[in-house]
């Protein structure tokens, strides 16, 4: 999804939840700075990765089921943020990581040394964590923001970190994206989290995927 098309929807997310797009264009400029002396990914990179491939999107729900099925094929993993660490402990490595940097980050380091791309996302309320992780990542990572992009970070649309990852999929062009551990109505036990907001934030993210108007499986934790 473009820009263009993916603003309205980012007006209605501004004004539901008071955020600033100032903010979101401030931190957008911090990670672009310390992304200039990173390796950095290319769309061409992610084209070949998800274009014409079974896709599956790991969320990172409380009770999240991570035991494939026989008869789940996947080509590649996209994992949300703090499914990674879910992910690693089965040894499984994703191919890409859909960050705002509030899982566990040394994580997300630790799969991206070994192979995982990693889109690190700015918005308003994470310039601290850009500032602290961005430096930390030594394999190829990629810049994206909710506002308006320029230069060097990109926006395939999307809100939270799971809906991000089914946008980028859609995006390059994935043949199916099929959701394992998506859960938008349990925001599980995260420290410091503002419940209700949490769950208005999951709304979001059903509601931005059934747009997509493409066929979507979805696995939900058991």
């Amino acid at each position: 999804m473009d820009f263009e098309a993916w603003e309205g929807y980012y007006r209605q997310i501004l004004s539901e939840f008071g955020f600033q797009q100032e903010e979101d264009e401030r931190s957008a400029k911090v990670l672009a700075k310390l992304l200039l002396e990173k390796g950095l990914a290319s769309s061409d990179d992610l084209r070949i990765l998800i274009h014409k491939k079974d896709v599956m999107v790991v969320g990172g729900a409380s009770n999240l089921n991570l035991d494939f099925q026989e008869d789940t094929s996947t080509d590649v993993v996209i994992a949300a943020d703090g499914a990674t660490s879910a992910l690693l402990a089965r040894g499984i490595v994703p191919d890409i990581i859909v960050t705002d940097l509030d899982g566990t980050i040394e994580d997300q380091v630790l799969a991206n040394r070994r192979r995982s791309i990693v889109l690190i996302h700015a918005h308003g309320d994470n310039i601290p964590q850009i500032t602290a992780w961005t430096p930390k990542f030594e394999g190829k990572v990629m810049g994206t923001v909710q506002c308006r992009p320029h230069g060097i970070l990109h926006n395939f649309g999307g809100f939270t970190d799971g809906d991000r990852g089914v946008f980028l999929a859609h995006h390059f062009g994935a043949n199916s994206i099929q959701l394992m551990g998506f859960d938008f109505e349990d925001v599980g036990e995260k420290p410091n989290c503002d419940r209700k907001t949490k769950l208005r934030k999951l709304a979001w993210a059903k509601k931005l995927i059934s747009i997509l108007g493409v066929p979507v499986k979805s696995q939900f934790p058991k």
